[in-house]
Parts: structure tokens; sequence; C-alpha cells
């Protein structure tokens, strides 16, 4: 045991084979055996308990069937970690193991960690995939559909490689459109959160401003490892492609790959290229389609005339000819012509006899016999609206006029004395809840010099004066004098007089 600790260790005592030690020291000298013995090693378990607290950093467990080894990971390396832990993975943990004497502990400080084998990767994957698939993200009812020829298009993916290149050449070949590039790191710790900054930042843009909102969003990367399209594969990569207003196309890795982002995508490509062909149509082929419907138009419109101008030839040979049309009229128009002076002469003739037997009729003993008839009608009619009648009608209504008066003034007198009965009610009632009602039961309220109400005695010893409200009437207490230098202070004699 002595071979483990300080040299400078405390010599035995009298009588005793071995020394005293602290605590301290022998939680130290355990400290520097594991730490020297195991500063750098690999474990592989299964993450257990995981814990982020605010600061940071990371609590964990590594077990397995047998045993359980706590682990932290400190802030600064959490954050450099192209895998983060999750609770049920197996993992590679590198670090160092040391202590923690403050609980009697031996712990692993874990510098990096990594999944253990594809295997575990896949089964994270299908864990991750099937708890974001509940969530709704992978809905094809919330996919949006790809615009037929967009004016702008943006594209993630790194700025260096071939993928972008192939993007550009096809586009170029099919139907040359405006392309936004946002470099982003396509591999590594990185390429999650700049890639979900890519499509945050897309659909922040505003359309039609400075930097224009692109139509289309194509998110793209070439072939590699599992390890090397995982940041693909990462929430915040998915979250970000299912909550983007902007249809969004997926083209990461070959035709045999597969990420989480696929399944967020409104639309899936096999490669970057067939991206691009989903984006635009054939330029060519839009112009060919365009032309051979001008050419049906035209031909179809030719068609349509020449048909109507046949017709209408078929149709003037089944009519009659004008001349033919119009013998028939000019010949009643020929009749009617030779009978016209005689018809308006005989019509003359019976007008005439008419009138002559109406002339007749009108003479003036007929006129001066409707006069007076009219006369004895309006006569009549003026002794019905003579001034008696008027008169009883007024008296009558002057009669209903002072009813209504006195209906009115009852109403209101009763009105009135409602009012004051309740308005007196209401003062008894203040006076019933009122302090006053209460200081004649015995209680009484204290004010100081400025008319305060005081409610303790503390507040009482700091007044200079007071004023006691009784029942019938209030007292004054003296105000108090100073104290002298050097003594205690004198108290009066109480003062007092009946306001």
């Amino acid at each position: 045991m002595s071979d483990l600790l300080d040299d400078d260790a405390p010599a035995p005592q009298g009588g005793q084979n071995n020394p005293e030690y602290t605590v301290s020291e022998i939680s130290g000298a355990v400290k520097r055996v594991l730490e020297g013995e195991f500063s750098h090693v690999r474990i592989r378990g299964e993450l257990g308990r995981v814990t982020m607290p605010r600061s940071g950093h990371v609590y964990l467990d590594l077990k397995d069937d047998r045993s359980v080894l706590a682990a932290v990971i400190w802030k600064g390396v959490a954050a450099r970690l192209t895998t983060q832990p999750e609770e049920g993975m197996e993992v590679i943990a590198t670090g160092r193991i040391t202590t923690f004497g403050g609980q009697s502990k031996y712990q692993l400080i874990i510098e990096d960690i990594e999944p253990a084998g594809a295997g575990a990767l896949m089964a994270m994957l299908d864990k991750r995939r099937r708890a974001l698939a509940a969530e709704g993200l992978f809905d094809e009812a919330r996919k949006q559909p790809i615009p037929y020829l967009p004016e702008i298009i943006g594209v993630v993916t790194s700025p260096t490689g071939a993928v972008i290149r192939d993007i550009l050449h096809r586009l170029r070949d099919r139907f040359p459109r405006k392309v936004l590039i946002w470099p982003v790191a396509v591999q590594g710790a990185n390429c999650a959160p700049e890639v979900a900054r890519a499509i945050h930042g897309f659909n922040a843009l505003t359309p039609g401003g400075a930097m224009p909102r692109p139509d289309l969003i194509i998110v793209a990367r070439g072939g590699g490892s599992l390890e090397d399209l995982w940041g693909f594969n990462e929430e915040i990569v998915v979250r970000a492609a299912a909550a983007s207003r902007i249809p969004l196309i997926s083209a990461v890795g070959h035709e045999t790959d597969t990420t989480l982002i696929d399944f967020a995508a409104d639309k899936r490509a096999p490669t970057p290229t067939a991206a691009a062909e989903m984006a635009v149509p054939v330029r060519l082929d839009l112009l060919a389609w365009v032309d051979g419907q001008s050419g049906r138009l035209t031909r179809a419109l030719t068609s349509g005339v020449t048909l109507r101008a046949q017709r209408l030839r078929d149709l003037s040979r089944a009519l009659p000819r004008a001349d033919t049309l119009l013998d028939g009229p000019r010949q009643r128009l020929d009749m009617l012509s030779d009978r016209l002076p005689a018809a308006l002469i005989r019509a003359v003739q019976l007008r005439r006899v008419a009138l002559s037997d109406h002339a007749g009729a009108l003479r003036p003993a007929l006129l001066r016999r409707a006069i007076q008839t009219e006369r004895r009608n309006l006569a009549v009619a003026s002794d019905r609206l003579s001034l008696d009648r008027f008169r009883a009608d007024l008296e009558r209504k002057n009669c209903d006029l002072a009813g209504l008066s006195r209906r009115l003034s009852d109403a209101g007198q009763r009105q009135v004395r409602t009012w004051r009965q309740r308005t007196l009610d209401l003062d008894r009632l203040r006076l019933t809840l009122g302090y006053e009602a209460t200081l004649g039961r015995g209680y009484a309220v204290v004010r100081d010099e400025a008319g305060e109400v005081l409610t303790t005695r503390a507040q009482a010893a700091k007044a200079r004066a007071l004023e006691i409200q009784f029942a019938d009437g209030r007292l004054a207490v003296g105000a108090k004098p100073a104290p002298k230098p050097g003594g205690k202070p004198q108290t009066p004699p109480e003062q007092g007089s009946l306001l």
C-alpha cells in the first residue's frame, strides 16, 4: 500500500505498524493510480441514463449485462461530437478513467464517442424514423407539389464538390434558370446545423427583395457511407425540411442511399442530376411542343373555316331567290294601294255621322242641370264639415289630454317617493357598515399628527402626537419632547383635549 502513496506520507506513530492518512490523501492516491493505468481506454457498451443539464455537460451510464460505469462528457467536447448520445445506443467511448473524490466513485471522462458498428447506426436510424413518422412529418398529405417551371432555384450543397457542377450543367442543358447556392458542409459535425440553417434561411427571404426568394429548394450531396451521410439523418434537418414553405427536393447520395430527409422532402431524387431534371423541363421539348400545338391550332382553324364555308354554300342553295321572295309582297302592296282612297273616304263619312249624333245631345239645358246637381252635393258636404263638430272634437281631445296629465303627475310622484325611500335605506346601510358604528361598541381610531391611521404599536411609538377618535368625539395626545443630550428621553405626562 505504501508504494501507491506519496513519499512524504506521515511516519507511523509509536506502537503502530501502519501510518495514518487523511481521506484526501487516500483519495488522491487512488486517483493517480487510476489515471496512470487507464489514461486512454476504449470501452464498448450500451448507453443507459443520459442527462443533459443546462450547464452543457452530459452525464450518462455505460453498461453491459453485468456492470454499470458512470461517464461524463464535458461541455466543450459535447459540442464537437458527431454522434449525439441517446439512451439505448450501443457505442464505443474513448477517454480516461478518473475518480470523483466528493462521492468516492470512479468515472469515465469521454473524449469521443461513436456507434458500435453499422448495426447500431441502423437501429438508431430506424428508431428515429419511427418516432418522426409518428409525429406526421412524413405524411404525403402535407407535401407540396413541385412547380413546373420555377424562376429561381435554391441549392443547398458544398460549393466545391462535383454535385453543384452537375446540377448547374444539367439545368443549363435543359432550361437555364437563376440559381442561388447556399454553401454548407455536407458531412461532419457542422453538416446538420448548417443544412437546417440554409433551409430556414431560404424560407426567410422576402419574395421580390434584393435577394429573391427561390421557388424551389434542392438539398444535394454525392454518395458515401452511412457515417458520411449521417448529417442528413439528424432530427434538426428533418424538421427543417418538413417545415419548409418552399417545395423541397432531396438528392442525397446515390439511388440506393436513403436518409431521413428523403421522407420529409416533398420529392426525392435518386441523384443530384436527377433532381435538376425534376426541377425544370427540357426547353427544346417545350418549344417543339408549342410549335406542334401552334400547327394543330392553325390546322383546326383552317379546317373549321372550310367546313363552315361548305355548310354555308349548301344552305344557300336550299334558299329561294330574292326575286321570288318579293313577288307576293309586291302584288299585295299593289292591291292595297288601289283600295286605300275609297277606304279613307268611307272612314271620314262615318266619323262625320258620329259627330252629328253627339252634337245634338250637347244642349245648354243639360249642362245647367248637371251644374245644379253638383252644387247640391257640395252643400251637403259643407254641412257635414260644420264648426260644431270641430268644437266637439276639440273638447274631447282636451279631456283626453287632462287625463293623461293627471296620470303622468301621479306616476312621477310615486317614482320620487320610491327613490327617496331607497336613498334613506342606503344611508342607513352606510351608517350601519361605517366605522363610526363600530366606535359605539368600545373601539377607537388612532391617527398620527399627519392624520394617517395607525394600526400597530410600533407606528404609535414613532408618532410625535396622537389623535384618538371615540364614538362621542376625538382626543388629542400631546407631542413628545426631544430627548436631552446624554440622557434618556423623558416621557411627559399625557395631555389631552376633547375635540
